[in-house]
């Protein structure tokens, strides 16, 4: 099942005790800062959830998976997220119980009952920004 933003609206509304219309206006505002931000080639960093960024794709070649047929795809650019440490280490810690040795997930499980750090981080602003060799993370 996917959350939608009908979702996090009606999440807001029961657990922040905003009204429904001021939960909507407030959901909508975040996603209109977010995306006026990326639209603007800067980076949007959220302390325990991830970072969002925009990168330059260049022209290459590539297939047609039909006809095997080489082309041309153009340059572009594209969203990319890379999660927080911290919002891994959730995911791992409720999830990871599920899989078995070949990797495959049993749905079937509950998922372990936790209180989730990357929320927490985020609200107590801790910068939980761990890089590793191959980030992209220079500000050039």
């Amino acid at each position: 099942m996917s959350m939608t933003k009908a979702d996090i609206v009606e999440r807001i509304y029961k657990e922040a005790g905003f009204s429904k219309k001021e939960a909507a206006e407030l959901v909508d505002l975040v996603f209109k800062v977010i995306k006026d931000t990326l639209a603007k080639g800067e980076k949007v960093k959220i302390s325990g959830f991830g970072n969002f960024s925009i990168r330059d794709k260049a022209t290459r070649v590539g297939r047609n998976p039909q006809t095997g047929t080489a082309m041309n795809i153009s340059a572009r650019r594209v969203l990319t997220f890379k999660p927080s440490q911290i919002l891994k280490e959730d995911i791992t810690d409720r999830y990871s119980h599920r899989l078995d040795e070949n990797g495959n997930e049993d749905v079937t499980v509950k998922a372990k009952e936790a209180v989730p750090r990357a929320l927490s981080s985020f609200l107590n602003n801790i910068d939980d920004t761990v890089y590793s060799d191959d980030d992209d993370n220079d500000d050039e």
